[in-house]
This record gives C-alpha cells, structure tokens and sequence, in this order.
C-alpha cells in the first residue's frame, strides 16, 4: 500500500501569513519599546570615566524616569545642548533651585561639601556659585578634569533629557547598576 505525500499548499501559505504577520507585530512591539520605553547607547567618551569607559553599552529607561523627580547622583542620557543630534552621559548634580559651586575642584551644593567617591581622580578648577533654574537640572562628568558638562554649556533644561542609565550590560564583566542607592 503506498501513500502519497501531497503538501496542502493553502494551509502552508496561511501557516507562512500566521509567522510573517508575528515577526511583523514583535518588531513593532520591539520599536515602540526602544523609541519610548527602554533603548541601548553606547559610550563614547572618557567623561564618566571611572564609572562608564569607551564602548560600555548601558541600558537606558526613558519612561519611568519621566514619571519620578529626578535625584542627585542619577546618571543620565542627554541630547547635547549645542548639537542635538548628539547624546551624551553625565552625572545630576544640581538640581532645580539648588546653588553649585566647585571650589579647587571641590563640589559645593547649597554650601554643603558632596561626598563624591565615584570621581576619578582630584578635580581641578573653580565654578560659580550658580543658581540651577526651575526647569533644568545641573551635570558633570565623573572624569571632571575631561568632561564638557554643565561647566561649559550651562544648566541643561529637563527636555533635554533622554532617560536614566540604568546598568552596564555590556562588557558582562563590567556589569553593574548604576542607580544611586538612596
């Protein structure tokens, strides 16, 4: 007895419509996370050197950050202010109505010394006192002696934002949060 194998073309092309049409709604679902929820950005620069080097890839949340305060210590994505187009990663340490001032490459908020162990190496220079604004958020890099921040192109206004860094997933064995544990 022989049977004959005959491939039922209509219910493998229904089969292929079912796969095609779940790839297309996942990459949908994967952008509308990425352009609003969470996204991956890699470092460029030295300025948050010893926290972030060149090349970690940091996991960025841009939603929920917008539904708290933001906080002394968070380390954030910006846009640049003088290009945009360009992010860069710093740390808030200013926030709106607080006066800064770095005295010999001390950081002084509203008088009081910050305690800033994450700051590679001893910062040099002199800034302020300035006035952070109601709308804006004051930062510097952990590499302060190499780092265009606040310092250079003033206080950074809060749609400039683009979310909080969360943790270094990449290289794994630089994996850490970067949340400040407040």
């Amino acid at each position: 007895m022989e049977t004959s194998f005959k491939p039922n073309w209509r219910r493998i092309g229904r089969s292929a419509w079912d796969f095609l049409k779940t790839l297309i709604i996942a990459f949908v679902l994967a952008q509308l996370i990425m352009v609003s929820v969470a996204q991956a950005f890699q470092v460029e620069q030295y300025s948050m050197e010893p926290t972030l080097l060149p090349r970690d890839r940091v996991l960025v949340d841009k939603f929920f950050y917008r539904l708290r305060e933001t906080r002394h210590g968070d380390v954030i994505v910006l846009q640049y202010p003088l290009n945009p187009q360009r992010n860069y990663i710093k740390r808030i340490v200013g926030l709106p109505g607080d006066t800064l001032e770095v005295k010999e490459g001390t950081l002084y908020v509203n008088g009081r010394r910050v305690a800033e162990p994450y700051i590679n190496g001893v910062a040099h220079g002199n800034y302020g006192p300035f006035k952070v604004p109601d709308d804006s958020v004051f930062v510097m890099g952990d590499n302060r002696n190499n780092s265009e921040d606040s310092r250079a192109f003033g206080a950074l206004k809060k749609a400039f934002v683009v979310g909080q860094a969360l943790l270094i997933y990449w290289p794994p064995m630089r994996m850490k949060l970067l949340v400040p544990q407040n």
